[in-house]
């Protein structure tokens, strides 16, 4: 089965998501169609190497092999795919494709984003969760100690190219991580501007059976129900100037724990659940929600096995990254809230406030 999406971006930028469940040979076939006359330069996950380099025709000298981890998004790995681009000759013709999961997609996105200011890019997602969020809407980024995500450029792919058969070997762990941000989609339907109703909360909640059993056509309808969602908010607003914010929906509380953890603790997808479940709570106790949504919303997310954060941090640590995040304003913390069924809003919180926020919520 192959459905194909079409990103269409008011200033021009096009081009087609392909999701399916083809074999690994239609799949190198398609890369090789894509890039018919271009030197090819693949940044691809180790994991991913071990386990499907023999069903990938490239050359040893076409590959460079990225360690596991989030800690491996850093400049140091960024200057030496740009390196390893320069000695691989690589030309503003050719292209980088990224092989993996979040972390490969992102740097090499940013290393193809700015190596001769700009080449193409190839995304090749191996994982859900780079599935649903990061293969697509042209987002591209490297971290510093400091905060997730804070170097990066708007740069979108020449494809995207979807094989659920990836998943097959992925972890229980890192499914539930890519399940936290499909389960991210189903709170922020209405707010998207989508053009019908898709049904995607309902949907998660009668068909968790066949999530779990990563049933083909499940996964294939769930990965095209939220990248139509994404495709909507990015056709509109590309740079986050507005909208597009509200794809960061539990996201400020997540970036927050992962850098403070030193990405070590938490997965992407398990930190996000972990702010919906935060800013949830918040939004209930002043009446932005009423209860019957509020439980519906907390059931949907224990239904899928996930929990509150047991753990506690230290307020005014979590608080000062917040204040680096992209979002903040030299004031306030941007949070995106849920304000009404599937309909969510962006509000800007002053620090001092979002510290209460925060011991309020450790001290439960």
């Amino acid at each position: 089965m192959r459905q194909i999406l079409k990103v269409e971006i008011k200033n021009g930028k096009s081009y087609d998501i392909e999701i399916s469940d083809d074999s690994f040979e239609n799949l190198n076939r398609r890369i090789f169609e894509l890039t018919a006359g271009q030197k090819r330069f693949v940044v691809i996950s180790q994991k991913v190497y071990e386990l499907y380099a023999d069903k990938f025709n490239f050359l040893e000298d076409e590959v460079f092999i990225l360690k596991d981890g989030e800690k491996e998004k850093n400049i140091n790995n960024y200057l030496k795919i740009i390196k390893h681009a320069v000695k691989s000759g690589l030309t503003r013709k050719d292209v980088i494709i990224a092989v993996g999961g979040g972390v490969v997609g992102d740097i090499a996105g940013f290393a193809a984003s700015t190596y001769m200011r700009g080449i193409d890019f190839i995304q090749v997602p191996t994982t859900l969760l780079s599935a649903v969020d990061s293969s697509v809407g042209g987002k591209t980024a490297i971290d510093l100690d400091e905060a997730k995500n804070i170097v990066g450029t708007f740069y979108q792919p020449k494809a995207v190219l979807i094989n659920i058969n990836f998943f097959e070997t992925l972890d229980k762990r890192q499914y539930m991580s890519g399940l936290g941000e499909v389960l991210k989609y189903a709170f922020i339907e209405e707010s998207c501007g989508y053009t019908s109703p898709l049904y995607l909360f309902e949907f998660l909640t009668l068909g968790c059976d066949k999530v779990f059993e990563k049933e083909p056509l499940t996964l294939i309808r769930i990965i095209e129900y939220c990248l139509n969602l994404k495709i909507a908010v990015v056709n509109q607003d590309e740079k986050e100037s507005g909208l597009r914010k509200i794809l960061n929906f539990g996201h400020t509380l997540a970036h927050a724990l992962e850098t403070v953890t030193k990405y070590k603790k938490y997965t992407h997808g398990e930190a996000v659940v972990y702010g919906m479940f935060f800013i949830t709570d918040w939004a209930y106790s002043h009446e932005y929600i009423n209860y019957s949504y509020y439980r519906l919303s907390k059931e949907l997310l224990e239904k899928y096995g996930f929990k509150p954060l047991q753990g506690r941090y230290e307020a005014k640590k979590l608080v000062e990254i917040m204040k680096k995040d992209k979002k903040a304003s030299k004031d306030e913390i941007t949070f995106i809230i849920p304000c009404d069924k599937k309909k969510v809003k962006s509000i800007g919180i002053k620090p001092v406030n979002v510290m209460v926020m925060l011991e309020e919520a450790f001290s439960k």
